[in-house]
């Protein structure tokens, strides 16, 4: 029996415990609710009816009038680029040069680096941000002043270490050597702490050398369970450039490949142009595709084939890819990737709100091998939940009000939301956020 602290959440509350890719009814509704949590876990779900004739003790909270979420999930987005969103007009290389490497030299201060820790993180939890795979800085210090504000701000947060050695700014270069003992102090340091977990980040291989993605190799083999991310097949004269750089690989998923760091846990951002053998070896793996579509779209990358890598059977699950981005929500990406299929033709996947739905959640929580504690209302997963209220008199507001269904609500949430309509936020039963 739950302690008399339990807390019934009444809402109409919508989820994906299974894939509507893979299955037609995969969306879960109850247009009247009950959450009951205990400790952070929610230890029943159904009608209110029902969970509130089992546990008549429980502290009731009433949040009729909205939509109740899984806390949104975000696999791939930059720490230090905060300030930096809007370099509209540029493509990736151009963007990177003018836009975001000057700025990422900048959080070679700790000062510094605490105020952009401060202005990303909650950025993110008030566009109802949950748990993020975060694109960390170049600096030791910087990561741990994110890791500190991670922590007081409540978010599931797994980084890392940035690590290049050429074609960036000097300033942004590091060696093998320091790479893997910095990244080594920081995983002994953070990994496993609260809710923090590492993740093994070389930027890409246009500016990663053997050595340094040796160097990240060698620590996923010696702490298996911290998780690897970078970007792939992002942009045509990235993936020139590569090539260029190195010759012998089959192309520039092999770059990882050989050094070990494509498997479960790694997640590689983009994949906008990718060739059939990477696609085979990324789903043999089950590695990840963070698909970002509206930094696609800012930065000219192209379309996505998300066609192509279902059929291939690779995981994909969404990202803001701030900076390059153009926010924090993933209801707006949510929104832009069903944009941007629909354009695609007969090569295009219709995306339906279960669809999105299941990209900004448990899509983003299988991808970080977290799928048994989040990203769904499933009885045993943490209550990490968004609370979508729009104020009064607004357009969504008028919708949310003359909605015939629930899942016209939520096709109405990812149409026309954005965080000012997030009004409350909570991960591990905490509330971490509420609007006003």
């Amino acid at each position: 029996m739950p302690s008399p602290t339990a807390t019934l959440y009444r809402a109409t509350v919508l989820h994906t415990p299974d894939s509507p890719f893979l299955k037609a009814d995969a969306l879960q509704v109850q247009s009247d609710g009950g959450l009951l949590v205990e400790s952070g876990v929610i230890r029943a779900s159904g009608s209110y009816g029902d969970v509130r004739a089992a546990w008549p003790d429980a502290t009731v909270t009433d949040l009729r009038g909205g939509l109740l979420l899984p806390g949104f999930i975000d696999t791939h987005v930059h720490y230090p680029q905060v300030r930096v969103i809007g370099g509209l007009g540029l493509p990736l290389l151009d963007w990177l040069g003018q836009c975001a490497l000057p700025e990422e030299v900048r959080l070679s201060g700790d000062s510094y680096a605490r105020g952009v820790a401060r202005d990303f993180l909650g950025g993110l939890i008030s566009a109802g941000t949950t748990t993020a795979l975060v694109f960390g800085a170049h600096f030791q210090g910087a990561m741990h002043a994110f890791f500190e504000e991670a922590a007081r701000r409540g978010l599931r947060a797994v980084s890392g270490l940035v690590v290049s050695d050429r074609l960036l700014r000097d300033e942004l270069h590091t060696t093998p050597q320091r790479a893997y003992d910095e990244g080594k102090a920081l995983i002994e340091r953070w990994h496993g702490v609260g809710r923090a977990l590492y993740a093994v980040t070389p930027r890409f291989s246009l500016s990663a050398s053997e050595g340094i993605l040796d160097a990240c190799g060698a620590l996923m083999r010696e702490f298996p369970d911290v998780r690897f991310t970078s970007h792939i097949n992002e942009n045509g004269r990235e993936i020139e450039v590569v090539r260029e750089l190195f010759p012998s690989a089959r192309d520039y998923l092999d770059t990882y490949e050989r050094a070990g760091l494509v498997g479960r846990r790694s997640v590689l951002a983009h994949n906008v142009h990718p060739s059939d053998r990477e696609l085979g070896v990324m789903a043999d793996h089950r590695c990840t595709a963070a698909h970002c579509p509206c930094s696609n779209s800012a930065l000219g990358s192209g379309f996505f084939p998300l066609r192509r890598h279902l059929d291939a059977g690779v995981p994909v699950s969404l990202g803001s890819d701030v900076g390059g981005g153009t926010g924090f929500s993933l209801l707006k990406e949510g929104l832009q990737a069903h944009f941007m299929q629909n354009l695609m033709g007969a090569e295009g996947v219709a995306l339906s709100p279960a669809h999105l739905l299941y990209l900004a959640t448990r899509a983003g929580a299988q991808a970080l091998d977290l799928q048994d504690l989040t990203g769904d209302f499933s009885v045993g997963r943490q209550f990490d939940a968004v609370h979508l209220q729009p104020a009064p008199g607004t357009t969504l507001d008028t919708v949310f009000r003359h909605a015939d269904s629930p899942e016209r609500a939520l096709a109405a949430a990812f149409a026309t939301g954005t965080p000012a309509d997030v009004a409350r936020v909570w991960i591990g039963g905490d509330e971490v956020h509420r609007r006003g």
